[in-house]
C-alpha cells in the first residue's frame, strides 16, 4: 500500500477545505524572521527582526521554526500557493547561512546551544525527564528542525534542505560519537521527539547504513523493551514522549524487516487506542498517560488530551496502516480526523488548542498567531495542511478510496481521475465519478468502515453485491471506461460510547462522529490566548462535576431518547446534541454518567461532597507545582541537579540528592503559607529548605506534608537541598495557600 503525493490530491467543498484556508492565513501570519531569530542569535549573524516572545523565547527557541517547514511543504503541496514555496525557500536558505557560520554541520536556536552540545560532547549529562543540564527538552526541539528539513526537500524537492539535513545529520553523529550507550540512554530519558525516525530517514534519502546504525541506537530502551515483553508500562509516562519513539521504531522495523520492533509498535497502537483514548480520539491527562481502570483525573482536569498526542497517534496509525494492509487502523485515524484534529481550530478566527478537557461545562482556549509558540501550535499549523494524505491510496495498478471527504484525485501516471462529492456526515452517501485518459481494468477498492450498516455501492446506477465485512474494503473490479459513476450509500446508527475504564461515563457517537452539547458562554477567561507561559490552559472557574447535565434511566432508553432534527443534530431535553467540532467559543459537555433512577439518588449527595471538598482546596490556593510534570515545572522554571522523577501510587514526584528549585508566584501576596506534599515519611534532617536563598523554618509536618510560613512577597524563589547526598523524599505537589 502506497500513499498518494499531497500534490495528487486537492480538497474541494466542504469543512476540511475550509479548514486548510483558515490554517492557511494562520501560517501567513508568522513571520518567518522571527521564527528564524534564534538560530541566527546561535550562529552570531545580524538579525532581520526579533524573535517571538513566548515559548520561542523561554527555553524552546527555535522549534516552531521546524514545524514551520513543515506546514510550509506541506501547505505548498495541498494548495499550490507560490508565497508557501518563497518562505519555504528563504528560510532553508537563511539556515544554510546559519549553519556555514557554525562551520561544523550544526544549525539550532537552543539557547547556549554551542555550550550546551559541548557538555553533551563530553559526556558530562544530567537529565531527567524534560531538562537535560537544565535545558529545556533540547533534541526534541532539533528534532523539528530535522522533521522540518526532511519535509521540505521530500515534499517540495528542495534540494539544499537535503544538504541542510545531511550536514545536520553527521554533526549530530559526531556529537554522540564519545558517548557509551549507557550514556545515550541516559540522554534519551529526556523528552527527545522522534530523532530515531529522523536518522531512519536520511538512511532512505542516502541508503548511507551510518545513519540507520544512529537510528538503531538513538531508540530508547527504557520505552522498547517493555513493549517488546507486551508489558503496560505506559500509566505516567509524558505521553508525546513517548508516541514519536514508537513512529521510530516503526520504521526502523520496516526498514530492517524486525518483527520484533513492529510488534512492539503494534502493541503500543493497541494499548494507547483501546485502553487509553477517549471517543474523540484524544488521550492523556495534564499531558501523562492515565491508569487504564481509572479516568477519574481526566474527568475532573481542566488539562484533557493533547492535541500533539493525536498528531503524533495519526502519524503512527498511517505508518501502520501503509505498513501492515491493515484496515482497521483507519477507523481510529478517521475517528480522531473528525473529532479531535478538526475540533482543535477555530473555524473563523483561526487558533490551535492544546487541552481538549472531558470534564463537563469546561471549554477551550485558542492560540493566537502573535502570542502562543506552544507545542500544539507548531504540530496544529501542519495539522491542516495534510488532509489529503490518506483520502486515497493505491497498490501498483488499483485505487483505494479511505475517508468520505470531497476531493479530486490526479494519478498522472495512470491517467486516472477520481472526483468525490459528498456532504459526509451530514448526508449517508458519497458519490465518485471517474475521468480516464483511456479504457482501463484495475480494482476500485472503497473503505467499509466499521461504523458503516447496510452498506449499498452502485455502479452506473446498477446494484452491486457486497463481499466484504465492515473494517474490509468493497473490491470494484473491472474494465473503467472514462465518466463511470459509483455511489456509495450505507446507514448509520447512533450509540453510547463508554469510557475503557468500566466507569459509568459515557460520550454520544453517531458513526465516527462524537455529539456534544453547548452548556453556557459564561466566564471563557482567556478564550484566546496571551503571550503568559500557560496561556494555553484554561483560567475560567470549574462548574461543578455533580452539577452537570446526568442520564437517568434503564440504559436501554438513553439512545432512544434522543430526537432528531436531522442527521447530525439530536434534542434530548433541554440540550442540543450536535458533531463535537461544530462546538466552538463555549462550555460544552461531551461525557455523561449514566445512572438508574436508584444508583442516581444514592450518588449524587456523595459526589456533591466530594465536589465541595475539591473545589474549596482550588479556591484557596494561589499557586501550585505537580512536581514532576513537564508543564507546571517549566511554568515555575524549575532547576535541579542529581534529580529523579517518577510516578507512584497515581502521583508524579520528583526528588534529589542535591538540589531542586522553583519560581513560586504569590499573586497579590494573597498567600500566607506553603504545603509542600511527598510520599514518603519526612526526615526534615536530610534536607534544607530556603526561601530566595535563606534557609526557613519548618513551622509543621503532618500526614507526610511538610507546613511553612512565607513572606510578603509576589515571587520568590523556593530551594530545597539534600544534605550529604541523601535523598529527599519524593515530592508531589507544592502549594501556595490564603
Amino acid at each position: 500500500m502506497q500513499p498518494f503525493k499531497l500534490q495528487d490530491v486537492k480538497l474541494t467543498d466542504g469543512m476540511f477545505k475550509k479548514a486548510q484556508n483558515v490554517d492557511l492565513k494562520y501560517i501567513l501570519e508568522l513571520n518567518p524572521d522571527k521564527l528564524l531569530a534564534p538560530y541566527l542569535i546561535d550562529a552570531g549573524l545580524p538579525l532581520k527582526a526579533n524573535r517571538y516572545g513566548n515559548w520561542e523565547s523561554s527555553g524552546l527557541d527555535g522549534h516552531i521554526g521546524g514545524h514551520y517547514l513543515s506546514a510550509l511543504a506541506m501547505m505548498y503541496a495541498s494548495t499550490g500557493n507560490v508565497e508557501l514555496k518563497m518562505r519555504l525557500d528563504y528560510m532553508v536558505n537563511e539556515l544554510a547561512l546559519c549553519q556555514a557560520k557554525n562551520g561544523n554541520g550544526y544549525v539550532g536556536g537552543i539557547p547556549n546551544g554551542k555550550v550546551f552540545w559541548e557538555r553533551i560532547h563530553k559526556g558530562d549529562i544530567d537529565g531527567s525527564t524534560f531538562g537535560l543540564n537544565n535545558t529545556w527538552v533540547p533534541i526534541y526541539n532539533i528534532h523539528k528542525l530535522f522533521a522540518g528539513l526532511r519535509d521540505a526537500y521530500e515534499i517540495t524537492d528542495n534540494q539544499q534542505a537535503k544538504q541542510v539535513l545531511i550536514g545536520l545529520g553527521d554533526w549530530f553523529i559526531e556529537l554522540i560519537k564519545p558517548l557509551s550507550t549507557e550514556q545515550i540512554q541516559h540522554v534519551l530519558d529526556t523528552e527527545h521527539g522522534g530523532i530515531n525516525e529522523t536518522f531512519a530517514d536520511l538512511y532512505i534519502i542516502t541508503k548511507d547504513k551510518k545513519y540507520l546504525d544512529a537510528a538503531k541506537k538513538l531508540s530508547h530502551l527504557k520505552l522498547l523493551n517493555p513493549l517488546l515483553e507486551k508489558q503496560d508500562k505506559l500509566t505516567g509516562l509524558h505521553a508525546n514522549t513517548q508516541i514519536p519513539k514508537v513512529i521510530g521504531f516503526e520504521k526502523i522495523a520496516t526498514l530492517t524487516h524486525n518483527t520484533d520492533w513492529e510488534q512492539a509498535s503494534e502493541y503500543f497502537w493497541q494499548n494507547v487506542t483501546q485502553t487509553r483514548s477517549v471517543a474523540f480520539g484524544g488521550n492523556s491527562v495534564r499531558e501523562h498517560f492515565n491508569p487504564t481502570n481509572n479516568f477519574k483525573e481526566m474527568l475532573e482536569s481542566n488539562q484533557g488530551p493533547e492535541t500533539c498526542n493525536s498528531y503524533n497517534m495519526l502519524r503512527l496509525s498511517k505508518a501502520l496502516f501503509l505498513d501492515n494492509n491493515d484496515v482497521s487502523y483507519l477507523d481510529y485515524y478517521e475517528r480522531t480526523l473528525y473529532n479531535h484534529i478538526l475540533s482543535s481550530q477555530h473555524p473563523e478566527k483561526g487558533g490551535f488548542v492544546y487541552f481538549t478537557p472531558i470534564r463537563p461545562n469546561h471549554y477551550r482556549v485558542y492560540s493566537q498567531p502573535e502570542t502562543s509558540m506552544w507545542c500544539c501550535v507548531g504540530s496544529g499549523i501542519e495539522n491542516h495542511t495534510k488532509y489529503g494524505e490518506l483520502i486515497y491510496s493505491h497498490s501498483e495498478k488499483d485505487v483505494f478510496v479511505n475517508l468520505f471527504i470531497p476531493s479530486e484525485l490526479n494519478w498522472k501516471e495512470k491517467g486516472l481521475q477520481l472526483i468525490q462529492k459528498n456532504n459526509f456526515p451530514n448526508e449517508n452517501s458519497t458519490e465518485l465519478e471517474l475521468k480516464l485518459t483511456n479504457n482501463q481494468t484495475f480494482s476500485l477498492n472503497i473503505r467499509y468502515p466499521k461504523w458503516a450498516e447496510n452498506i449499498q455501492i452502485l455502479v452506473n446506477g446498477k446494484a452491486e453485491l457486497v463481499k466484504a465485512n465492515p473494517s474490509q474494503y468493497i473490491n470494484l473490479n473491472r474494465n473503467w471506461k472514462n465518466g463511470d459513476k459509483i455511489s456509495v450509500q450505507f446507514s448509520i446508527k447512533t450509540k453510547l460510547e463508554y469510557l475503557p475504564d468500566g466507569s459509568n461515563w459515557a460520550a454520544f457517537v453517531r458513526g465516527p462522529i462524537v455529539l456534544a452539547a453547548k452548556t453556557s458562554t459564561a466566564d471563557l477567561k482567556g478564550l484566546f490566548a496571551d503571550d503568559s507561559r500557560m496561556g494555553h490552559e484554561t483560567r475560567g472557574k470549574l462548574y461543578p462535576i455533580n452539577e452537570a447535565y446526568v442520564l437517568v434511566d434503564d440504559s436501554k432508553n438513553y439512545v432512544s431518547k434522543l430526537q432528531p432534527i436531522d442527521n447530525m443534530n439530536f434534542k434530548m431535553d433541554s440540550l442540543l446534541l450536535q458533531p463535537f467540532y461544530q462546538i466552538h467559543d463555549a462550555r460544552y459537555q461531551m461525557y455523561f454518567q449514566t445512572f438508574t433512577q436508584k444508583d442516581y439518588e444514592n450518588q449524587k449527595e456523595i459526589q456533591k461532597q466530594q465536589e465541595i471538598a475539591l473545589l474549596a482546596l482550588e479556591a484557596k490556593t494561589v499557586d501550585k507545582i505537580n512536581c514532576g510534570e513537564q508543564q507546571p515545572e517549566v511554568d515555575h522554571q524549575y532547576k535541579g541537579e542529581q534529580s529523579n522523577s517518577g510516578y507512584d501510587d497515581e502521583k508524579f514526584w520528583r526528588s534529589t540528592r542535591s538540589y531542586i528549585s522553583y519560581q513560586l508566584q504569590n499573586k497579590n501576596k494573597a498567600g500566607k503559607y506553603i504545603e509542600i506534599s511527598t510520599l514518603n515519611d519526612i526526615k526534615s534532617e536530610n534536607f534544607e529548605i530556603a526561601i530566595n536563598g535563606i534557609e526557613v523554618k519548618i513551622s509543621s509536618i503532618e500526614n507526610r506534608t511538610i507546613k511553612i510560613q512565607i513572606p510578603e512577597e509576589e515571587n520568590f524563589q523556593l530551594k530545597i537541598t539534600a544534605k550529604n547526598k541523601i535523598p529527599t523524599p519524593r515530592f508531589y505537589q507544592i502549594r501556595i495557600l490564603k
